[in-house]
């Protein structure tokens, strides 16, 4: 399936050590359309333009050692791959598994790309070690003119973007929760914003959860803390229970040497007149708990207005979706989401958070400048 265009562009594209992760891997270091029913997003509306600003540009490197593994097993991993989207460009891909039975680019239901390595069961476990490798540019995301339109159509990825997934239901009680909160407001943009701003006051960063977190929206309406995942399933669930099409975004921080715990997810909503628009209000409270910030101070109205409608430039994106089957399908059951590299030895899963058993590293080198 093809990427569809996202239309909040702004400016055209201008085309390491192994370390074996550590339980709290994930979630990155700094945080500091109008269309028919069958059109894409990038048909939809016209791609709101800036001036041009930061880009962030390099090589990711990511490297796999399977040899621990007994012989006499069949080991198979998939490693997310970037791809091209309006305000990312992805060149230079390459892949190395030398002792491999297959090695092979695929992708997914929702477009995602993933090599795919499988060792089979006479395979010297010695040779069960791979690395995959693409540039990348990225350019900051600064918001767009936030124009709404009710007449227009939803383009087919909006009305994607509406469905509920296993931890973000469109239910009951995320949509009591959502129409609690949206009380009053009667725009679409109204809704959003004050989704947006009632994360911020209400949920906090919670260092003690693994990864990224699960994005279990049901439970964080109650906890109402976790790191990015959490944070931004809750907006997109809640946006989705008030008929704002929304959805998150999975990838890695390209901003140090060694990024293996640098995976972050962002979300976008989807605007009727201006198209998919950024939101990521989890690096606003993670900005808040790394400064010793309060929520009212200046510096962090501040963040909050940067990530509404507004990304950094320091992330590549891996990935979309939630509930995923991988290409060839793994025999588990689907993934949560597909934003680490993932693995099976005869089967069953391997623990992407266990160093003990999963050893890989994720390496940037940024172009000179």
């Amino acid at each position: 399936m093809k990427k569809t265009k996202s239309p909040m562009r702004v400016a055209a594209i201008m085309g390491v050590s192994a370390l074996a992760i550590a339980a709290c891997v994930g979630c990155g270091k700094t945080a500091d359309k109008k269309g028919d029913d069958s059109s894409s997003s990038s048909k939809a509306t016209v791609a709101a333009k800036a001036e041009k600003v930061n880009t962030t540009s390099g090589t990711v490197t990511t490297t796999v050692d399977m040899s621990k593994y007994d012989a006499g097993k069949v080991v198979r991993v998939w490693l997310p791959v970037a791809q091209d989207y309006d305000y990312q460009k992805v060149t230079d891909v390459k892949f190395n598994a030398p002792g491999a039975k297959t090695a092979k680019i695929n992708k997914d239901s929702f477009g995602n790309k993933m090599l795919y390595i499988e060792w089979a069961s006479d395979a010297d476990p010695s040779t069960r070690k791979a690395d995959l490798s693409f540039h990348a540019t990225r350019e900051e995301v600064t918001r767009p003119k936030l124009k709404e339109d009710d007449g227009a159509k939803l383009p087919k990825d909006a009305k994607e973007a509406l469905k509920g997934s296993k931890l973000v239901p469109v239910n009951d009680q995320v949509k009591d929760a959502a129409n609690k909160i949206v009380k009053g407001k009667k725009t679409d943009l109204e809704k959003a914003r004050a989704i947006y701003d009632w994360i911020i006051a209400n949920m906090n960063r919670d260092e003690s959860v693994a990864g990224c977190g699960k994005g279990d929206v049901c439970a964080l309406l109650s906890t109402k803390g976790g790191k990015c995942t959490d944070i931004n399933s809750v907006f997109v669930g809640l946006c989705r229970a008030v008929g704002i099409p929304a959805r998150e975004q999975f990838g890695i921080r390209m901003n140090d040497a060694d990024i293996t715990k640098n995976q972050h997810c962002w979300a976008e909503f989807y605007l009727k007149g201006t198209g998919w628009v950024a939101a990521d209000p989890a690096d606003v409270l993670k900005a808040v708990l790394k400064n010793g910030w309060t929520k009212d101070q200046a510096e962090t109205k501040e963040k909050a207005e940067y990530y509404w409608g507004g990304y950094d430039s320091e992330r590549v994106q891996l990935s979309e979706g939630r509930d995923v089957t991988l290409n060839p399908a793994q025999s588990g059951p689907a993934l949560n989401y597909f934003g680490y590299p993932y693995a099976e030895v005869d089967g069953d899963a391997v623990d992407y958070y266990d160093p003990a058993n999963f050893t890989y590293s994720v390496a940037f080198q940024a172009d000179n400048k």
